[in-house]
């Protein structure tokens, strides 16, 4: 009995690990579906275009291989991360040296009047 518990603990295990990889593969595909709708004009149409194209692949390729092994799994992924790599740095690099509003500076600019400090009042 001890013995078939330690085989199904090593089956268990090896489950895991599957279920893991692949959650870890769906998640990136929706990550990039969702970066690439909130992308607005920081992307051509035929950067979304082929985005969209590789994740519904994907999504299409996970549903017809249940049974796809680990690796499997992390090719996927690795295959996937490497063709949408520059797509992704693009949204990122569009997104840096916004204006000073964007970065809060719509806040500090409405309260630098008031830069005496803190006040204290005595409350009885």
């Amino acid at each position: 009995m001890l013995a078939e518990a330690e085989r199904y603990k090593e089956q268990d295990k090896q489950q895991r690990e599957k279920i893991a990889v692949k959650n870890q593969l769906e998640s990136y595909v929706f990550s990039v579906k969702q970066a690439i709708e909130d992308s607005g004009s920081k992307l051509t149409e035929s950067d979304k275009n082929k985005v969209k194209g590789l994740c519904e692949d994907t999504l299409c390729w996970l549903d017809n291989n249940i049974l796809a092994e680990i690796e499997e799994y992390k090719h996927k992924l690795e295959e996937l991360q490497k063709q949408c790599s520059p797509i992704m740095m693009k949204i990122h690099q569009g997104g840096v040296g916004g204006s000073q509003q964007e970065c809060g500076g719509q806040y500090r600019q409405h309260n630098d009047y008031n830069n005496s400090g803190p006040t204290v009042e005595e409350v009885d």
